[in-house]
């Protein structure tokens, strides 16, 4: 992507979302281009088992679901730019223009946004380096079925931590809330707390942190620190759900889209944002689903609304040309 050149799509962000949206929309013809700022996949990647995407019945990892979408985008002859970051949005001459890092820019008829979200980690280099191997960031737990007999570690203080830990303990043997506070949010209502409390496998363990992560190329166990009395001590899983929640990647966005209070990227029913022909996918939209399914599909449906975006503006045109006759 050296050389200038108008795309018919530009989409920025290679994780399940924004290859959704690449391979249908080169399936459909158009010219595109995919900007990615790391490697292609995005979190999808890290999910250990997929079972609610459709013709596997026996489940995909998002690593082997997005190797094959990526595969596929290439097929189709989707130009992509990695590593390649997108610094500003702005427009050329009626049409989107994403400006790079490197100086260089991509202009396309139209561009989709699938920069997904950052999830908020736990600053410990032992636990980011086991992420995808035992290790996972989530806002949900997608597949708790596959996690029947396993001891199960969630950080997280929230309702969403909470509901999670009830609906993983039907199938774990155990399931530990990892809170470091001194009790678990306000937000968490008095129905949820009964619920936690009366669920047998599951242990709240206030005033605690995780410090360390350790195994041998797969999360082995867990080192936990009692936060007032200062004890350590040493906790046998396989899994570790970090559950702090997100922020979307939409800094270099703030000047060029409406986006709410948290920064999610705000679209219309037909997912357009406030820019005509910007379009927005996967968890970087306000409101959306937050599973790598519903991110695939998102960025299926978005190629639909493209194509009907551009023939729009076609007939506009075309319109205009024709009233403006002799």
């Amino acid at each position: 992507m050296s050389a200038p050149e108008t795309y018919d799509l530009a989409v920025v962000g290679a994780g399940a979302a924004g290859l959704g949206a690449a391979v249908c929309a080169a399936a459909d013809g158009l010219k595109t281009a995919v900007i990615e700022a790391r490697a292609a996949g995005g979190q999808a990647a890290a999910s250990r088992l997929i079972r609610d995407y459709p013709g596997f019945p026996q489940g995909i990892s998002g690593a082997e679901l997005t190797a094959r979408l990526h595969e596929q985008a290439r097929g189709l002859g989707v130009t992509f730019a990695i590593p390649a970051r997108a610094v500003a949005l702005t427009t050329n001459a009626g049409d989107p223009l994403v400006a790079l890092a490197d100086g260089s820019a991509v202009q396309a008829r139209a561009v989709v946004i699938a920069t997904g979200v950052t999830p908020r980690g736990l600053g410990i280099a032992s636990v980011a380096g086991l992420i995808g191997a035992g290790v996972f960031y989530a806002d949900s737990i997608a597949d708790p079925g596959s996690l029947i007999g396993e001891e199960v570690f969630i950080v997280g203080a929230t309702a969403t931590a909470g509901l999670a830990a009830v609906q993983v303990a039907r199938f774990a043997s155990n399931v530990t809330l990892v809170v470091r506070a001194t009790s678990m949010d306000p937000g968490v209502s008095d129905a949820l707390f009964k619920q936690i409390d009366r669920t047998r496998n599951i242990r709240v363990r206030t005033n605690t942190q995780v410090v360390e992560a350790f195994g041998e190329g797969r999360l082995e166990g867990v080192k936990l620190r009692h936060r007032v009395s200062g004890t350590t001590e040493a906790a046998r899983t396989r899994t570790l759900f970090v559950m702090l929640g997100a922020d979307p990647n939409t800094d270099w966005l703030k000047d060029s889209l409406q986006c709410d209070k948290e920064g999610y990227v705000v679209t219309s029913a037909r997912m357009e944002t406030s820019l005509p022909r910007v379009f927005a996918a996967g968890d970087v939209r306000q409101g959306s689903e937050r599973r790598v399914a519903s991110a695939i599909l998102e960025g299926a449906l978005v190629s639909t609304y493209v194509r009907r975006a551009m023939s729009e503006t076609a007939g506009s045109t075309l319109g205009a040309a024709v009233g403006a006759g002799p």
